[in-house]
Protein backbone atom coordinates (compact mmCIF):
# COMPACT_ATOMS: atom_id res chain seq x y z
CA UNK A 1 0.00 0.00 0.00
CA UNK A 2 2.62 2.85 0.99
CA UNK A 3 4.36 1.86 -2.66
CA UNK A 4 0.95 2.92 -4.11
CA UNK A 5 1.20 6.45 -2.67
CA UNK A 6 3.12 8.89 -4.83
CA UNK A 7 5.97 10.95 -3.78
CA UNK A 8 4.14 14.17 -4.13
CA UNK A 9 1.64 13.69 -1.58
CA UNK A 10 4.30 12.30 0.78
CA UNK A 11 5.69 15.77 0.06
CA UNK A 12 2.97 17.69 0.72
CA UNK A 13 2.15 15.72 3.97
CA UNK A 14 5.43 15.92 5.18
CA UNK A 15 6.87 18.38 7.80
CA UNK A 16 6.76 16.40 10.94
CA UNK A 17 4.91 16.32 14.10
CA UNK A 18 4.00 20.22 13.47
CA UNK A 19 2.43 19.61 10.21
CA UNK A 20 -1.38 18.62 10.91
CA UNK A 21 -2.11 17.65 7.71
CA UNK A 22 0.14 15.09 7.48
CA UNK A 23 -0.63 13.72 11.42
CA UNK A 24 -4.10 12.96 9.87
CA UNK A 25 -2.96 11.63 6.92
CA UNK A 26 -0.09 9.45 8.70
CA UNK A 27 -3.68 8.16 11.11
CA UNK A 28 -5.10 7.09 8.15
CA UNK A 29 -2.44 4.75 7.22
CA UNK A 30 -1.75 3.21 10.06
CA UNK A 31 -5.69 2.01 10.22
CA UNK A 32 -5.46 0.85 6.70
CA UNK A 33 -2.46 -1.02 7.22
CA UNK A 34 -3.92 -4.01 9.28
CA UNK A 35 -6.30 -4.34 6.73
CA UNK A 36 -3.57 -4.34 3.77
CA UNK A 37 -1.58 -6.77 5.43
CA UNK A 38 -4.35 -9.02 7.09
CA UNK A 39 -7.41 -10.44 5.25
CA UNK A 40 -9.60 -11.78 7.70
CA UNK A 41 -10.90 -15.44 7.03
CA UNK A 42 -13.45 -16.16 9.71
CA UNK A 43 -15.15 -14.36 12.07
CA UNK A 44 -15.58 -17.07 14.69
CA UNK A 45 -18.14 -16.56 17.89
CA UNK A 46 -16.09 -18.56 20.93
CA UNK A 47 -17.25 -17.22 24.20
CA UNK A 48 -20.60 -17.88 25.92
CA UNK A 49 -22.51 -14.45 27.11
CA UNK A 50 -20.68 -13.16 29.81
CA UNK A 51 -17.67 -14.55 29.45
CA UNK A 52 -14.49 -12.49 27.75
CA UNK A 53 -11.05 -14.08 25.88
CA UNK A 54 -8.15 -13.69 27.30
CA UNK A 55 -6.08 -11.96 24.70
CA UNK A 56 -3.02 -12.83 26.45
CA UNK A 57 -3.83 -16.53 26.03
CA UNK A 58 -3.16 -18.68 22.49
CA UNK A 59 -1.59 -22.19 22.00
CA UNK A 60 -1.21 -23.32 18.30
CA UNK A 61 -1.25 -27.15 17.61
CA UNK A 62 1.94 -27.82 15.67
CA UNK A 63 0.29 -29.13 12.29
CA UNK A 64 -1.61 -25.60 12.21
CA UNK A 65 -4.92 -26.86 12.61
CA UNK A 66 -6.54 -25.41 15.45
CA UNK A 67 -6.00 -23.18 18.45
CA UNK A 68 -6.63 -23.64 22.04
CA UNK A 69 -8.06 -20.17 24.02
CA UNK A 70 -9.62 -19.45 26.81
CA UNK A 71 -12.68 -17.50 28.16
CA UNK A 72 -13.27 -16.16 31.74
CA UNK A 73 -15.93 -14.64 33.92
CA UNK A 74 -15.92 -13.69 37.35
CA UNK A 75 -17.85 -15.48 39.89
CA UNK A 76 -21.47 -13.59 40.30
CA UNK A 77 -21.81 -11.77 43.80
CA UNK A 78 -25.58 -12.95 43.37
CA UNK A 79 -25.23 -16.37 43.12
CA UNK A 80 -22.08 -17.84 45.36
CA UNK A 81 -21.09 -21.30 45.25
CA UNK A 82 -21.20 -23.27 47.58
CA UNK A 83 -18.63 -24.10 50.32
CA UNK A 84 -17.70 -27.53 48.60
CA UNK A 85 -17.50 -25.89 44.92
CA UNK A 86 -15.19 -23.66 46.69
CA UNK A 87 -12.99 -26.20 48.77
CA UNK A 88 -13.49 -29.74 46.64
CA UNK A 89 -10.87 -31.25 48.30
CA UNK A 90 -8.22 -30.56 51.42
CA UNK A 91 -5.51 -28.70 49.05
CA UNK A 92 -8.25 -26.56 48.20
CA UNK A 93 -6.96 -22.36 47.97
CA UNK A 94 -9.02 -19.77 50.22
CA UNK A 95 -9.59 -17.45 48.00
CA UNK A 96 -8.94 -13.50 49.07
CA UNK A 97 -9.30 -10.04 46.81
CA UNK A 98 -6.14 -10.99 45.03
CA UNK A 99 -6.83 -14.45 44.23
CA UNK A 100 -10.84 -14.09 42.94
CA UNK A 101 -12.61 -16.70 41.58
CA UNK A 102 -13.66 -17.44 37.86
CA UNK A 103 -15.33 -19.12 35.68
CA UNK A 104 -13.35 -20.51 32.81
CA UNK A 105 -14.04 -22.24 29.40
CA UNK A 106 -11.32 -23.75 27.29
CA UNK A 107 -11.87 -23.89 23.48
CA UNK A 108 -10.34 -25.69 20.81
CA UNK A 109 -11.27 -23.46 17.42
CA UNK A 110 -10.24 -25.05 13.54
CA UNK A 111 -8.31 -22.18 12.15
CA UNK A 112 -9.26 -23.95 8.61
CA UNK A 113 -12.72 -24.70 8.76
CA UNK A 114 -13.70 -21.56 11.18
CA UNK A 115 -15.07 -23.92 13.81
CA UNK A 116 -15.64 -23.95 17.20
CA UNK A 117 -14.65 -27.93 17.81
CA UNK A 118 -15.03 -28.45 21.48
CA UNK A 119 -15.42 -26.05 24.57
CA UNK A 120 -14.19 -27.59 28.68
CA UNK A 121 -15.74 -25.79 31.49
CA UNK A 122 -14.28 -25.25 35.02
CA UNK A 123 -16.42 -24.32 37.87
CA UNK A 124 -15.54 -22.25 40.33
CA UNK A 125 -11.93 -21.97 40.03
CA UNK A 126 -8.48 -20.10 39.92
CA UNK A 127 -6.40 -20.69 36.32
CA UNK A 128 -4.12 -18.26 35.14
CA UNK A 129 -3.92 -18.51 31.25
CA UNK A 130 -2.52 -15.09 30.80
CA UNK A 131 0.71 -15.52 28.99
CA UNK A 132 -0.15 -19.15 28.87
CA UNK A 133 1.44 -19.79 32.62
CA UNK A 134 -2.01 -22.07 33.64
CA UNK A 135 -1.94 -24.16 30.15
CA UNK A 136 0.95 -26.31 27.99
CA UNK A 137 0.69 -27.93 24.75
CA UNK A 138 2.90 -30.39 24.08
CA UNK A 139 2.53 -31.82 20.38
CA UNK A 140 -1.27 -32.83 21.00
CA UNK A 141 -1.15 -32.74 24.92
CA UNK A 142 -2.53 -29.87 26.69
CA UNK A 143 -2.07 -29.63 30.22
CA UNK A 144 -4.14 -27.60 32.95
CA UNK A 145 -3.37 -26.33 36.26
CA UNK A 146 -6.67 -25.14 38.53
CA UNK A 147 -4.37 -23.72 41.24
CA UNK A 148 -7.77 -23.12 43.37
CA UNK A 149 -8.36 -27.26 43.17
CA UNK A 150 -4.99 -28.28 43.38
CA UNK A 151 -5.74 -30.39 40.12
CA UNK A 152 -3.84 -31.48 37.18
CA UNK A 153 -5.93 -31.81 34.26
CA UNK A 154 -4.36 -33.48 30.94
CA UNK A 155 -5.96 -33.39 27.49
CA UNK A 156 -5.57 -34.82 24.08
CA UNK A 157 -6.45 -33.29 21.05
CA UNK A 158 -8.04 -35.33 18.82
CA UNK A 159 -9.43 -33.85 15.38
CA UNK A 160 -10.04 -31.12 17.97
CA UNK A 161 -12.09 -33.07 20.32
CA UNK A 162 -10.17 -32.27 24.36
CA UNK A 163 -10.46 -35.97 25.31
CA UNK A 164 -9.25 -35.83 29.10
CA UNK A 165 -6.81 -38.72 29.82
CA UNK A 166 -5.69 -37.70 33.34
CA UNK A 167 -6.72 -35.65 36.53
CA UNK A 168 -3.72 -35.43 39.14
CA UNK A 169 -4.35 -34.28 42.65
CA UNK A 170 -6.37 -36.17 45.27
CA UNK A 171 -5.69 -38.66 43.47
CA UNK A 172 -2.97 -40.05 40.49
CA UNK A 173 -5.15 -42.75 39.22
CA UNK A 174 -8.97 -43.45 38.17
CA UNK A 175 -9.07 -46.28 40.21
CA UNK A 176 -7.70 -44.81 43.37
CA UNK A 177 -10.20 -43.74 45.13
CA UNK A 178 -11.74 -47.73 44.96
CA UNK A 179 -7.96 -48.61 46.45
CA UNK A 180 -8.75 -46.18 49.06
CA UNK A 181 -12.17 -47.20 49.83
CA UNK A 182 -12.45 -49.14 53.19
CA UNK A 183 -13.71 -52.43 52.37
CA UNK A 184 -15.94 -52.60 55.69
CA UNK A 185 -19.30 -51.16 56.36
CA UNK A 186 -18.00 -47.78 56.71
CA UNK A 187 -17.28 -47.86 52.48
CA UNK A 188 -20.63 -45.99 51.96
CA UNK A 189 -19.49 -43.67 54.45
CA UNK A 190 -16.21 -42.84 52.66
CA UNK A 191 -17.98 -42.61 48.89
CA UNK A 192 -20.35 -40.08 50.76
CA UNK A 193 -17.86 -37.84 52.59
CA UNK A 194 -17.05 -34.61 51.28
CA UNK A 195 -13.16 -35.22 49.98
CA UNK A 196 -12.31 -31.57 51.62
CA UNK A 197 -12.65 -33.85 54.81
CA UNK A 198 -10.21 -35.84 54.17
CA UNK A 199 -7.56 -36.30 56.60
CA UNK A 200 -4.87 -38.06 54.44
CA UNK A 201 -2.61 -35.90 51.93
CA UNK A 202 -4.20 -35.85 48.03
CA UNK A 203 -2.34 -38.53 46.07
CA UNK A 204 0.21 -36.01 44.84
CA UNK A 205 1.52 -34.25 47.36
CA UNK A 206 1.65 -37.92 49.66
CA UNK A 207 3.57 -38.46 46.55
CA UNK A 208 6.05 -35.68 46.82
CA UNK A 209 6.11 -36.13 50.63
CA UNK A 210 7.18 -39.63 50.35
CA UNK A 211 10.11 -39.12 48.25
CA UNK A 212 11.16 -36.35 49.98
CA UNK A 213 11.65 -38.79 53.58
CA UNK A 214 12.99 -41.74 51.52
CA UNK A 215 15.99 -39.13 49.78
CA UNK A 216 16.19 -37.92 53.61
CA UNK A 217 16.55 -41.52 55.00
CA UNK A 218 19.20 -42.15 52.30
CA UNK A 219 21.30 -39.33 52.91
CA UNK A 220 21.66 -40.05 56.93
CA UNK A 221 19.87 -39.27 60.23
CA UNK A 222 20.41 -35.62 59.96
CA UNK A 223 18.54 -35.68 56.83
CA UNK A 224 15.49 -37.27 58.66
CA UNK A 225 15.90 -35.06 61.67
CA UNK A 226 16.02 -31.57 58.93
CA UNK A 227 12.93 -33.34 57.07
CA UNK A 228 10.53 -33.32 60.45
CA UNK A 229 11.77 -30.02 61.32
CA UNK A 230 10.79 -28.58 58.07
CA UNK A 231 7.71 -30.83 58.03
CA UNK A 232 5.26 -27.98 58.42
CA UNK A 233 6.89 -26.50 55.25
CA UNK A 234 6.42 -29.30 52.93
CA UNK A 235 2.70 -29.84 53.95
CA UNK A 236 1.66 -25.94 53.70
CA UNK A 237 3.33 -26.57 49.66
CA UNK A 238 1.02 -25.93 47.13
CA UNK A 239 1.16 -26.04 43.24
CA UNK A 240 1.94 -22.46 41.49
CA UNK A 241 2.94 -23.53 38.15
CA UNK A 242 4.17 -26.54 35.66
CA UNK A 243 4.91 -26.89 32.24
CA UNK A 244 4.82 -30.68 30.03
CA UNK A 245 8.43 -31.64 29.70
CA UNK A 246 7.42 -34.17 27.36
CA UNK A 247 4.88 -36.87 26.67
CA UNK A 248 5.22 -38.30 29.89
CA UNK A 249 7.13 -35.87 32.23
CA UNK A 250 5.55 -32.93 33.82
CA UNK A 251 7.64 -30.27 36.03
CA UNK A 252 6.41 -28.69 38.86
CA UNK A 253 6.91 -25.56 40.93
CA UNK A 254 5.34 -25.76 44.60
CA UNK A 255 5.39 -22.74 47.02
CA UNK A 256 3.93 -21.85 49.94
CA UNK A 257 -0.05 -21.09 50.48
CA UNK A 258 0.18 -17.44 51.11
CA UNK A 259 2.77 -17.35 48.00
CA UNK A 260 0.21 -19.50 45.51
CA UNK A 261 -2.36 -17.01 46.78
CA UNK A 262 -1.36 -14.27 46.23
CA UNK A 263 -0.76 -12.61 49.65
CA UNK A 264 3.02 -11.89 49.30
CA UNK A 265 4.26 -9.05 47.75
CA UNK A 266 8.10 -10.63 47.25
CA UNK A 267 6.68 -14.07 46.25
CA UNK A 268 10.28 -15.00 44.55
CA UNK A 269 12.19 -14.21 47.41
CA UNK A 270 10.08 -17.36 49.36
CA UNK A 271 11.70 -20.56 49.25
CA UNK A 272 9.77 -22.86 46.29
CA UNK A 273 10.65 -26.30 44.69
CA UNK A 274 10.68 -27.97 41.92
CA UNK A 275 9.32 -31.69 41.02
CA UNK A 276 9.83 -33.61 38.12
CA UNK A 277 7.07 -35.93 37.92
CA UNK A 278 5.63 -38.90 35.67
CA UNK A 279 2.06 -38.77 35.31
CA UNK A 280 1.91 -41.99 32.77
CA UNK A 281 2.89 -44.23 36.20
CA UNK A 282 2.88 -41.64 39.12
CA UNK A 283 6.32 -41.51 40.33
CA UNK A 284 8.16 -38.40 41.37
CA UNK A 285 11.71 -38.54 39.67
CA UNK A 286 13.35 -35.87 41.53
CA UNK A 287 13.16 -32.69 43.54
CA UNK A 288 15.29 -29.11 43.94
CA UNK A 289 14.75 -26.22 45.58
CA UNK A 290 15.08 -22.95 44.27
CA UNK A 291 18.53 -22.39 45.32
CA UNK A 292 19.68 -25.02 43.72
CA UNK A 293 22.78 -24.69 42.08
CA UNK A 294 22.40 -28.30 39.58
CA UNK A 295 19.58 -27.48 38.65
CA UNK A 296 20.58 -24.03 37.42
CA UNK A 297 23.67 -25.83 35.72
CA UNK A 298 21.48 -28.11 33.69
CA UNK A 299 19.17 -25.10 32.85
CA UNK A 300 22.00 -23.14 31.53
CA UNK A 301 23.63 -26.05 29.64
CA UNK A 302 20.56 -27.69 28.53
CA UNK A 303 17.60 -24.92 28.12
CA UNK A 304 16.54 -27.37 25.30
CA UNK A 305 15.18 -30.06 27.74
CA UNK A 306 12.54 -27.30 28.95
CA UNK A 307 12.16 -25.80 25.26
CA UNK A 308 11.20 -29.22 23.50
CA UNK A 309 8.08 -27.81 22.27
CA UNK A 310 9.35 -25.09 20.68
CA UNK A 311 11.92 -27.29 18.76
CA UNK A 312 9.45 -29.47 17.52
CA UNK A 313 7.21 -26.88 15.94
CA UNK A 314 10.68 -25.87 14.28
CA UNK A 315 11.46 -23.37 16.39
CA UNK A 316 15.04 -24.59 17.09
CA UNK A 317 17.12 -21.50 17.39
CA UNK A 318 14.95 -20.64 20.65
CA UNK A 319 15.20 -24.09 22.16
CA UNK A 320 19.12 -24.09 21.73
CA UNK A 321 21.53 -22.44 23.80
CA UNK A 322 23.70 -19.81 21.80
CA UNK A 323 26.59 -17.62 23.00
CA UNK A 324 24.32 -14.75 22.82
CA UNK A 325 21.61 -15.59 25.25
CA UNK A 326 23.98 -17.26 27.60
CA UNK A 327 25.74 -13.93 27.86
CA UNK A 328 22.43 -11.96 28.89
CA UNK A 329 22.14 -14.79 31.43
CA UNK A 330 25.49 -14.33 32.81
CA UNK A 331 25.24 -10.39 32.87
CA UNK A 332 22.37 -10.66 34.83
CA UNK A 333 23.22 -13.46 37.10
CA UNK A 334 26.84 -11.34 38.02
CA UNK A 335 24.51 -8.18 38.77
CA UNK A 336 22.31 -9.93 41.03
CA UNK A 337 25.64 -11.31 42.85
CA UNK A 338 27.54 -7.82 43.22
CA UNK A 339 24.20 -6.26 44.70
CA UNK A 340 24.16 -4.94 47.79
CA UNK A 341 21.59 -7.40 48.81
CA UNK A 342 22.74 -9.97 46.48
CA UNK A 343 24.91 -13.07 46.22
CA UNK A 344 25.19 -16.45 44.50
CA UNK A 345 21.77 -17.98 46.23
CA UNK A 346 20.03 -14.71 45.40
CA UNK A 347 20.99 -15.13 41.79
CA UNK A 348 20.24 -18.17 42.00
CA UNK A 349 16.56 -18.02 42.83
CA UNK A 350 16.10 -14.90 40.42
CA UNK A 351 17.44 -17.34 37.41
CA UNK A 352 14.73 -19.89 38.21
CA UNK A 353 12.10 -17.84 38.66
CA UNK A 354 12.40 -18.30 34.81
CA UNK A 355 10.97 -21.84 35.05
CA UNK A 356 8.47 -23.42 34.22
CA UNK A 357 8.50 -22.40 31.36
CA UNK A 358 5.18 -21.67 29.67
CA UNK A 359 4.30 -22.67 26.10
CA UNK A 360 5.05 -20.77 22.58
CA UNK A 361 5.99 -17.70 24.29
CA UNK A 362 9.70 -17.55 22.69
CA UNK A 363 9.13 -15.56 19.18
CA UNK A 364 10.50 -17.33 15.92
CA UNK A 365 11.33 -14.06 14.28
CA UNK A 366 14.85 -13.91 12.96
CA UNK A 367 14.83 -9.68 13.85
CA UNK A 368 15.01 -11.05 17.03
CA UNK A 369 17.89 -13.27 16.58
CA UNK A 370 20.85 -12.11 18.23
CA UNK A 371 23.50 -14.16 15.56
CA UNK A 372 21.54 -11.43 12.88
CA UNK A 373 20.64 -8.32 15.04
CA UNK A 374 21.92 -6.50 17.81
CA UNK A 375 18.83 -4.71 20.27
CA UNK A 376 18.28 -3.52 23.74
CA UNK A 377 17.62 -6.65 25.70
CA UNK A 378 16.10 -4.53 27.90
CA UNK A 379 13.41 -3.33 25.81
CA UNK A 380 13.05 -5.88 23.14
CA UNK A 381 12.97 -9.61 24.14
CA UNK A 382 12.48 -12.82 22.23
CA UNK A 383 10.20 -13.89 25.27
CA UNK A 384 7.10 -12.50 26.10
CA UNK A 385 6.75 -11.60 29.37
CA UNK A 386 3.94 -11.29 32.02
CA UNK A 387 3.12 -8.33 33.70
CA UNK A 388 4.67 -7.66 36.46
Amino acid sequence: MLQSIEGDILHQNSGGRNNFKFKDYYQKVREKLFSTFFVRKHQIPVAKQGYNLNRECSLFTDDGKYVIVVSAMFVSATSQPSFYEIYSNNEAMSPNPRHQLEDYSIHCVGLGSGVLHSSIDFKCDKIFPSHNQGLYLYKNILSVLSVQHQTIYIFCVVEGKLVQTHKIGRFCFDDDELLLSPQSSRTNEFVSRQPFHDVMFNSLKHRLITYLYKDALNRGRESVQRFYQHFDFFEDLRLLRMQLLDEDHLLLKYAGVDVVGLRIQEPNSQPSCFVVYNFRNAQVLAVYENTSNYLLKIFEDHPGIFRQADAIRGHHHTACPDVYSSQIQQRFKDTIVNAKYGGNTEAVKRLLVQLPIPAQLHSASPYLDLALFSYDDKWISAVERPKT
